[in-house]
């Protein structure tokens, strides 16, 4: 039996860096979830936000750089992928989120492209195995 390898997260966009190639572009987008609760004890407001690395391929990648900006609201699903290099003898690992389905949910003008609730879509089915 196969196995499911689906992430699904809504966050902030905090650095994108993109890379074109001859071959297509690449971006890496940082994204912030938060989680909100109150204490039991205190009964204070707490929060803790997670950073999770986004990869984009392909068209994907191109739309992230014309369109998102530090700060905009995003829907990803991908799935995660775990890599590893040697930095100084020492093995580090990385897991990150491929994104496959990218939707921005900032309010920006509208465009052609834009489904009726004001979110653009777009998914492909053209990501290579690992980043480059």
């Amino acid at each position: 039996m196969a196995g499911v390898n689906k992430v699904i997260i809504v966050g902030n966009i905090g650095n994108i860096d993109v890379k074109i190639f001859q071959t297509g572009s690449i971006a890496n987008v940082s994204v912030a979830t938060s989680e909100n609760w109150v204490d039991k004890e205190t009964q204070q407001k707490k929060e803790r936000t997670e950073w999770h690395r986004v990869i984009f391929y392909g068209r994907l990648a191109e739309i992230v750089q014309q369109y998102l900006k530090r700060g905009s609201k995003i829907y990803v699903e991908g799935k995660l992928r775990t890599r590893s290099y040697e930095s100084q003898g020492v093995t580090h690992y990385i897991t990150e989120i491929i994104g496959e389905q990218l939707q921005m949910l900032s309010s920006k003008e509208p465009t052609t492209t834009e489904t009726k609730n004001n979110h653009q879509a777009v998914q492909t089915d053209d990501c290579p195995p690992f980043p480059v």
